[in-house]
């Protein structure tokens, strides 16, 4: 079993709150727009992180930082993008992608919208932590936190961490 913390659109905020709801996972997960590369080195440096960049990002995020994120995890096949959309409204660069080899949990950011959606067309589950920083229409900033094993997301939780 392995603990994911997942996190975006923190714009350049880390609220230190993070690293306490976060304590119990093995990794993190940024789904993009850190804003600027020594939170990611705060993360990093906490937990191994996995992360793709923002439409915010600069050139120092992007060098380390993939616009896509393909990967698997205790045999989930994962797909993180920053700008993917959800069900039913994916965004143009991934629709066909994602039809064609859906993911068994695809994560995104850049709405400041938390999501937990199932897509049924695709046996897909989505994510969308929403947004942890300060920056955007967001009144509340949030994290997900949940586990991977045997092949199963389980054991979700929303977490909020106090108005914009």
């Amino acid at each position: 079993m392995i603990r994911i913390g997942l996190i975006s659109d923190t714009h350049g905020f880390l609220d230190e709150a993070v690293f306490r709801h976060f304590e119990t996972c093995d990794e993190i997960w940024h789904a993009g727009d850190f804003g600027n590369l020594e939170l990611a080195d705060r993360l990093a440096a906490f937990k191994p992180l996995r992360g793709v960049y923002g439409n915010i990002d600069g050139k120092d995020i992007r060098q380390i930082y993939p616009e896509h994120a393909k990967f698997t995890c205790e045999e989930v096949n994962v797909w993180m993008t920053h700008i993917g959309g959800y069900p039913g409204k994916y965004n143009a660069n991934v629709k066909a992608e994602i039809n064609l080899n859906p993911p068994d949990l695809f994560i995104s950011g850049h709405s400041h919208i938390l999501k937990v959606m199932f897509d049924k067309k695709i046996s897909c589950l989505h994510l969308n932590p929403g947004a942890a920083g300060k920056e955007g229409w967001h009144k509340v900033r949030t994290l997900l936190r949940f586990c991977i094993s045997d092949k199963k997301i389980h054991t979700l939780d929303a977490i909020e961490l106090g108005h914009r």
